[in-house]
């Protein structure tokens, strides 16, 4: 359906108060007809029961009109039922819910299916991703959904598959390989259903990959077409030669896109769309480039980079009948920080300067709050929503930034401390927007990054982060005084961001970065995970919090709302992981414990009285490994390796995280044969450690070794002073 669906919809929602809507839709929303249509989903702003799309409705606000649950009540907010899930990696999915069934994605791809009332497990499907697939995952082997459509769920594997499942049993339907399985792509974020085409992108782009996004036939998974985001090196030899394309040939150096080192150029579709049916507009997010260095990327005459290398960090508007380009806006030309625009996208009407417009508002990576005109890409305004030093502001006039010479650092060849850094002012974390507060809740952290040009790079198509930059310059020294310092400027916060006002109106700061998504809802509150293991509920007026649950766990996930027989819950999938949780130092990054993943799905209701099993105390190994007798060369050469290889899993400056083994403790550490049986050999691809033996020669993997050991035997002389009776530890 096009503006006609959309059209009628309005008029006839416009027409009637919610609450005759699900009366008047009658079979759409009720108990008659059981596949999901065009209708329902342009209405579903109407059907309040039910969570039929990744953002609930095709303007992706993450708000629903329930208000059973309200700012009076919500202290009686209990436990109703938890489901443990089996895989202990980061949890990210929003789940769907469909007559009284809950559908939910965890990690590893897989699908799984309840009674939304009781918890009764009723099917799931394990895509069966092979385990070598996680090294091509930059972020955590996490899912972030599933789409709907006639009586069939679609789901995005790791490996690039998009698999059509039947909602009653769970019995594959069809599935279709979406990506050259030989790169390193990888598919993360939740397909999203435009009139029976299944839209989904993919990932990569640290990996070395051209990023598309591209449509699918529901009936059978034929590809209908592909909208490619960054140039070929030769523009027309893969057929895709469009204008759109040639224009953004002009934005980039195409000899090094074209070159024998030739890297894909990034710009990957992973996670963010929207939908204006009424425009008929698909609106995407789009990656960084790859590397991110663009001096290696996109090298001007005198070795710098140069260009704006569209449509990188830009929103992009497009037809989601023909893939056809309509309108862009970069909101980082010449990206070099990973300051993707991959973020969350939100539709919504509001009135701006006394006129209504139709907006598009985005949080993206760098720091910068966006308006946007969502029928022409005409940029309104801009401001910081947290500390920037990459940019001064943004130029009303143009929409580009106003940059700080100094952190350009693919001009310099200079190393800068750059906010915010590569985790952005905000991830992929959904954001939610409360159009009676006219306020957008948004997941928001403080994190800066050290970025330092590699010399002499070249790219790794097989293993390893091609991002042009040494990821080991930012690693901490050996003590516990200046690791918590630094871990102490690590904000994290939930941010009520006036998008008219272009400011705050209310934040409340968390005990860490990496929080969850958000919902609100018409009772008045702001629901949000925290990675200090709660689960919040706020007053969506003035940031009070006014209820809190142990969940055990960090929450990253965002929480959904509906009702059965009349009674509404809350649902939210808990479990810490993702890029934070796998990259950060474990021992300091929630300012009180470490966080351990507990994979489960939380419900709540009013009146809820069941339980969580008694929390356990998370183990820890000793660090007790052997002497460090390698050369100071060897050690060098280990930790330059470790992190171009290793960092992006197991932490930078080889600290460890809680979701994957800390390599300082590990039982290989002080067996050559068996190191070399793991990292070379690859015994553990099942488990998602591969072998790197075409990346790193066996010198290399001792040499790695060999770092890891030196800093394992550092960070235990650090602990024997912090813990040692009689000495003042530096803290």
């Amino acid at each position: 359906m096009k503006r006609s669906v959309g059209a009628a919809c309005a008029l006839l929602l416009g027409a009637l108060a919610l609450s005759g809507c699900e009366e008047a839709f009658g079979d759409t929303f009720g108990e008659g007809e059981r596949g999901i249509t065009a209708t329902m989903l342009v209405g579903a702003d109407g059907d309040h029961a039910n969570w039929i799309s990744h953002g609930r409705t095709y303007s992706e606000q993450r708000y629903s009109p329930l208000a059973q649950i309200d700012a009076g009540n919500v202290g009686e907010l209990g436990l109703a039922w938890h489901a443990d899930m089996d895989t202990a990696r980061g949890q990210e999915a929003t789940p769907l819910v469909i007559d009284g069934r809950l559908y939910l994605t965890t990690a590893w791809s897989k699908v799984k299916a309840f009674d939304a009332a009781t918890g009764e497990p009723l099917w799931s499907y394990d895509p069966e991703v092979p385990g070598e697939t996680a090294v091509k995952a930059c972020c955590d082997v996490v899912n972030r959904g599933l789409a709907a459509w006639g009586d069939a769920l679609f789901l995005g594997t790791l490996d690039g598959r998009l698999v059509a499942l039947d909602r009653d049993t769970g019995e594959v339907l069809w599935e279709k390989v979406t990506v050259d399985q030989s790169q390193s792509y990888t598919v993360t974020g939740a397909p999203r259903v435009i009139d029976g085409k299944i839209i989904i992108g993919n990932g990569g782009a640290e990996f070395g990959v051209r990023g598309y996004v591209a449509a699918y036939d529901a009936a059978d998974g034929e590809e209908l077409w592909r909208f490619y985001t960054v140039p070929a090196g030769t523009e027309g030899e893969d057929g895709s030669a469009t204008a759109y394309l040639q224009r953004a040939a002009e934005t980039w150096n195409t000899d090094v896109l074209a070159g024998s080192d030739a890297i894909g150029g990034g710009g990957t579709v992973w996670d963010s769309m929207a939908y204006d049916p009424d425009l008929d507009l698909l609106y995407i997010g789009v990656g960084n480039g790859s590397p991110w260095n663009r001096a290696y990327r996109s090298p001007g005459e005198d070795g710098t980079g140069e260009g704006d290398n569209l449509y990188l960090s830009s929103i992009v508007a497009i037809r989601p009948d023909t893939g056809e380009y309509v309108w862009h806006y970069q909101t980082t030309p010449g990206e070099t920080w990973d300051y993707t625009a991959t973020q969350h996208i939100i539709l919504a009407d509001m009135e701006i300067d006394g006129e209504m417009r139709e907006v598009l508002m985005q949080a993206p990576k760098n720091g910068f709050f966006y308006v946007i005109d969502r029928a022409t890409g005409e940029f309104i305004s801009a401001e910081p929503y947290v500390a920037v030093n990459w940019a001064e502001g943004i130029d009303p006039e143009t929409g580009r930034p106003i940059e700080n010479p100094e952190t350009r650092i693919d001009k310099t060849g200079e190393p800068a401390l750059v906010t915010p850094g590569a985790l952005g002012g905000h991830n992929w974390h959904p954001m939610a927007y409360h159009p009676g507060e006219n306020l957008v809740y948004i997941p928001a952290f403080e994190a800066g990054m050290m970025y330092a040009p590699e010399s002499d790079w070249k790219p790794d198509r097989a293993r390893g982060f091609n991002v042009g930059f040494d990821l080991g310059a930012g690693d901490l020294p050996p003590d516990m005084g200046i690791r918590r310092e630094v871990a102490g400027t690590l904000r994290g916060m939930l941010v009520a961001w006036d998008p008219v006002a272009q400011e705050p109106r209310w934040s409340v700061e968390h005990p860490g970065p990496w929080n969850g998504g958000v919902l609100a809802t018409g009772g008045g509150l702001v629901f949000q995970g925290t990675a200090g293991s709660e689960f919040n509920a706020y007053d969506a007026s003035s940031g009070e919090r006014l209820w809190s649950f142990d969940a055990q766990t960090g929450v990253v996930a965002p929480p959904v709302t509906y009702t059965v027989d009349g009674e509404q819950y809350v649902a939210v999938l808990a479990g810490w992981g993702g890029a934070y949780a796998l990259s950060v130092d474990g021992e300091v990054m929630a300012r009180k414990a470490p966080v351990r993943n507990v994979s489960r799905l939380l419900v709540f209701k009013l009146g809820g009285a069941a339980a969580l099993p008694a929390e356990k105390a998370l183990a820890s190994l000793p660090l007790d490994p052997p002497a460090s007798r390698a050369s100071a060369e060897t050690i060098a050469l280990g930790q330059q390796k470790y992190a171009r290889y290793c960092a992006v899993c197991h932490a930078p400056g080889a600290v460890g995280s809680t979701v994957l083994p800390d390599l300082r403790r590990s039982g290989t550490l002080g067996a050559r044969e068996s190191w070399m049986a793991v990292v070379h050999d690859g015994i553990l691809e099942d488990n998602g450690m591969a072998s790197f033996a075409g990346s790193l020669s066996r010198e290399e993997i001792e040499a790695i070794r060999a770092y890891v050991i030196h800093r394992a035997n550092e960070d235990r002389e650090m602990e024997g002073r912090v813990n040692q009776p009689g000495k003042v530890a530096r803290r």
